[in-house]
């Protein structure tokens, strides 16, 4: 096995897993009510689930994507994991 193959095949893990967190986002942001967005003062909810969904369409049918957009749909991606998700599961239902 040359160290192009394994280049090759690191790079296919690489998008696999961030297609994988793209897909969770975009579900996990479907899972939380839209007055919980609001009540955490964050994006809507229609906001966040048009801008993950997209980043998830455009990876799985777009695979040869321009990097700069892939690496933008990412950074959605981990910026709600990171910031909104906490922020949403922080508040309470009473």
């Amino acid at each position: 096995m040359s160290v192009f193959e394994i280049e090759g095949w690191l790079t296919l893990l690489v998008v696999f897993v961030l297609l994988a967190v793209k897909i969770f986002a975009f579900v996990n942001c479907l899972l939380f009510p839209a007055e919980a967005y609001e009540a955490a003062g964050k994006l809507t909810k229609p906001a966040w689930a048009i801008i993950l969904g997209l980043g998830a369409l455009i990876s799985v049918l777009a695979a040869g994507m321009p990097f700069l957009i892939s690496l933008a749909f990412t950074i959605a991606a981990l910026v709600y994991l990171a910031d909104v998700r906490p922020a949403l599961s922080g508040l309470r239902r009473r």
